[in-house]
């Protein structure tokens, strides 16, 4: 099985760091941080382009909507598959997530030892069985 390259990014510097350890659980999984938008971006581009990006919703300078917005644009970046992280989980929230192009959301405060197996659920969701 080859190694699933996720770039999760947030601004929350504790949170990124529980979340690169919580996915870093996953053996299968090769995790890159990033703790902006504008950094994400520039990742997504220079290295190796990673298999999924997880996104948070809200941070300063550019949201994750903008972000996945500026991911579309890019026709090397386009067909990654953007997954939201966010404490904005309502019904509503969660379909205009949705609607911009987001494969799924998760909801935060998400739980570390389940986060890598929430992701390879909405990223092959006939697999996690």
């Amino acid at each position: 099985m080859s190694q699933l390259r996720v770039l999760y990014v947030d601004d929350e510097p504790d949170i990124r760091e529980v979340a690169g350890l919580a996915l870093g659980l996953d053996p299968g999984i090769q995790v890159e941080l990033a703790g902006s938008g504008a950094e994400a971006l520039r990742m997504a581009s220079d290295g190796a382009r990673p298999d999924v990006i997880m996104l948070d919703v809200m941070m300063p300078g550019m949201d994750g909507p903008t972000v996945l917005e500026r991911l579309r644009a890019e026709p090397a970046l386009a067909s990654i598959p953007v997954v939201f992280i966010t404490a904005r989980t309502s019904a509503q929230d969660r379909e205009r997530l949705l609607q911009l192009g987001a494969i799924a959301v998760i909801a935060k405060p998400f739980d570390p030892m389940m986060l890598a197996k929430e992701l390879r659920a909405v990223i092959a969701p006939d697999a996690s069985a």
